[in-house]
């Protein structure tokens, strides 16, 4: 062949890969061809999909360039890619009316032409059924359409005659064709992959996002119930103002507070800190605020108490969970607070007088380590204007965009810049000082407060 001959067929060529390109993206974003990938085959689908690759195949053969009066084209690229994509149906379907298109132009390779241009749809259609009706991948197509191809021109030398024309034929039109059927089917099982890729992602996301708002759902839930834990309307005792906060950094979280009325218009207060954030927080909280609420409805001093919950709790905390606590005993008429302190943050007593706050260090080791741990008790008085803060380390804790902690000092000048306030009001202050303090800084730990005010 001239070189001039050899140019014109690699431009033709290039102009039928440049078609095929289009054709192939249209063809894959199709509804029908959409339904397919899904699984569900409609007649209607099906026969949309016949006359598209049908289409192709006519195409493939008006495109082609003639060597020896032989057309060397890309028709058996629609049955092919029919069958291989989308069943045998859809391929025979292409294939016929690709051949019959072909046998009407006549010449010697008219029939072994049309009959390989049926078999290529059917053996496409053949394959997708045995690959469990799906589409077999690049590698699968490109093997089958060169494996199509020679089928093609061994067909040729065994129908058409004279055989010597047929040879010249096959021997000129070989290369060529398996070129540029193979690069079609290429493009068509490249774009079809990463459709498919493109849907399985979807779906994956799709659950992902559908498993991620059940989970928010749930959590949301959880929440609510966790909430309810808490002591919706904090005791009114005549004498003494009390008001609490609690903030969980996530949905549910391991800190929790009560406020418990006891004979002869006592009051326990309880703050305390699971160790850990989340849900396992969240349940080991349920657990040691109903072992602490039952534990201080039974008659007995606050080291009794806060003992028997311990060794309760320690009988169950299996997974090396364990909590802080901070438990007192608050007397208005004998103005006297008895407490136990479990490993808790030291609550701060603000004395009316002024002056740095007393601690309330700890009388104990932190709940659920040791079931026979021992735990002592004390006692402080309370005047007229004192002012009692019980805080997680969720406050002192919180940091800064300098990761910077907001720390005691910090909490001791806010206590102090408001301390004639009520105890709502006292704790608004904190809030509002740590969320200022923090900026645009996440809360990473939960943040809780129990105020009390001596009148």
């Amino acid at each position: 062949m001239a070189l001039s001959g050899f140019n014109d067929m690699f431009f033709v060529l290039l102009q039928m890969i440049c078609v095929i390109v289009v054709a192939a993206y249209l063809i894959s974003r199709t509804a029908s061809f959409n339904e397919v990938l899904e699984g569900r085959v409609t007649w209607k689908g099906q026969a949309i999909l016949i006359l598209l690759f049908g289409a192709l195949s006519i195409y493939g053969t008006e495109s082609g360039i003639t060597i020896l009066g032989a057309p060397a084209n890309v028709r058996d690229l629609g049955p092919m890619v029919g069958g291989l994509a989308c069943g045998p149906v859809v391929g025979i379907g292409a294939g016929l009316i690709g051949g019959v298109y072909r046998l009407l132009l006549g010449g010697i390779t008219a029939v072994p032409c049309t009959a390989a241009t049926i078999l290529a749809g059917l053996f496409g259609g053949l394959i997708f059924l045995f690959a469990g009706k799906k589409f077999i991948g690049m590698q699968g197509a490109v093997l089958f359409a060169i494996g199509m191809e020679a089928f093609h021109m061994g067909l040729t030398l065994l129908i058409a005659r004279p055989f010597d024309q047929a040879l010249a034929i096959v021997e000129g039109v070989t290369f060529p064709m398996i070129i540029a059927n193979t690069t079609g089917v290429f493009i068509f099982a490249f774009i079809i992959a990463n459709l498919i890729s493109e849907r399985q992602t979807k779906a994956e996301r799709d659950s992902f996002l559908s498993e991620l708002e059940r989970k928010k759902a749930e959590l949301r839930i959880a929440h609510d119930i966790q909430m309810s834990f808490l002591p919706e309307d904090l005791p009114q005792v005549p004498g003494l103002d009390l008001a609490a906060l609690a903030l969980p950094a996530k949905e549910v979280g391991g800190d929790f507070y009560d406020a418990i009325p006891l004979p002869g218009e006592r009051t326990a207060l309880v703050i305390a800190d699971v160790a850990g954030k989340g849900v396992p927080a969240a349940l080991f909280m349920a657990l040691s605020r109903t072992v602490m609420r039952a534990n201080t409805l039974v008659p007995r001093s606050a080291r009794e108490a806060v003992g028997e919950a311990n060794a309760l709790i320690a009988a169950d905390a299996k997974s090396g969970m364990f909590v802080t606590l901070f438990y007192g005993v608050v007397d208005p008429a004998a103005r006297m607070l008895t407490y136990v302190n479990a490993g808790h943050n030291p609550p701060l007593l603000f004395r009316a007088g002024g002056g740095r706050p007393e601690e309330l260090k700890g009388t104990g080791i932190i709940l659920g380590v040791m079931p026979e741990a021992e735990y002592g008790e004390k006692t402080v008085t309370l005047g007229s204007g004192d002012l009692l803060v019980c805080y997680t380390d969720g406050v002192t804790e919180a940091i800064n965009a300098n990761e910077e902690q907001f720390g005691e000092r910090r909490l001791i000048e806010t206590v102090m810049g408001c301390r004639t306030l009520t105890s709502g009001e006292v704790i608004d202050r904190i809030r509002d000082g740590v969320r200022e303090f923090s900026g645009d800084e996440p809360q990473f730990d939960d943040q809780t407060l129990i105020v009390l005010r001596v009148a």
